[in-house]
């Protein structure tokens, strides 16, 4: 089973439309960067690690001079700030250009290094042993350039999953539980609201997020009630780990504090009222029991401590 949520055609960039999602896969057809920033503003692709992907490949669409690649660069950047692993994208595909190299060389070596980081998380994530893994959001191909990051583990974990909602965009029930109906994983829905009655009676024994940014302390930016999580996770005494590819570690935050947390529209909660809408919250290292990457589990305490092996 293949999902490409993002693929390279003859003349641009072909996105799966997220946001139509379950009800209707269309697509999107990108031939000028600003139509690849839009879709990103709009999380028509979203996934940190796709998001980055998405924009490798817009810069192969800009004219190919410093100051048309710069622009480009720097308003593919701003699209969505808390993800890091949008501006690395960009500033390696940005860097190889000015060097006289192939803008979209770089954008398919980013896409495939990706997808073999989602397969070697889901190896490494599998040897939890995990049997009822709940997560939030969605980490799966429609946010990586692979099987997923915490998805790619339930996947390689032949896990039950037990799914969040997210809510305000319901990621979860709108983009995990379809993913999970396609690849034919034996899934479950739960409101944002039940997780801690979903950790208390259903046996869950393993929490597991993706990631937008991780600081170098190991405090960690994901979807809004990620928090949460952990929290409930520590209260139940069950394993919260963080999947993640060495991307999405950013060495040059010291801490959570310094993570830039995108807040959106606030007519995204309601139309009547008004409304508080970050998209993202800070999970301290301390509720974190280990992170999961290519290179192996990293505890989260060891991430902390010694910041030479923080995946690069």
């Amino acid at each position: 089973m293949k999902i490409r949520p993002v693929a390279w055609t003859r003349d641009g960039v072909r996105i799966l439309d997220q946001t139509q999602l379950p009800q209707r896969e269309t697509y999107i057809h990108c031939t000028r960067v600003s139509q690849v920033v839009r879709a990103i503003e709009r999380l028509q692709v979203r996934g940190a690690p796709l998001i980055g992907i998405t924009a490798a490949y817009a810069m192969a669409l800009a004219r190919p001079t410093p100051t048309a690649l710069k622009k480009a660069a720097q308003s593919l950047i701003e699209a969505r700030p808390t993800a890091i692993n949008l501006s690395w994208a960009v500033k390696r595909v940005l860097e190889k250009t000015l060097n006289g190299g192939s803008a979209l060389q770089e954008a398919r070596a980013i896409h495939k290094e990706d997808a073999a980081m989602c397969e070697a998380i889901g190896r490494h994530g599998a040897a939890l042993k995990a049997k009822r893994i709940l997560t939030i959001c969605n980490s799966g191909a429609l946010a990586t350039g692979g099987i997923g990051t915490a998805f790619g583990v339930v996947l390689r974990s032949k896990a039950e999953l037990f799914a969040c909602e997210t809510r305000p965009l319901s990621q979860g029930a709108r983009l995990t539980m379809w993913e999970a109906k396609k690849w034919k994983r034996k899934a479950q829905l739960t409101v944002d609201g039940a997780a801690a009655t979903t950790m208390k009676n259903q046996n869950i024994d393993l929490v597991i997020t993706g990631a937008d940014r991780i600081a170098r302390n190991g405090d960690t930016a994901n979807k809004i009630g990620t928090l949460g999580l952990a929290l409930m996770a520590k209260e139940f005494k069950i394993p919260f780990y963080i999947a993640a590819p060495s991307t999405t570690f950013d060495p040059s935050c010291k801490t959570g504090k310094e993570i830039p947390i995108e807040e959106r529209d606030p007519t995204e909660i309601s139309p009547h009222f008004p409304a508080y809408n970050p998209a993202f919250d800070i999970t301290p290292a301390k509720l974190i029991t280990g992170f999961v990457t290519e290179k192996g589990i990293f505890p989260a305490g060891k991430v902390a401590l010694d910041a030479q092996r923080l995946p690069k």
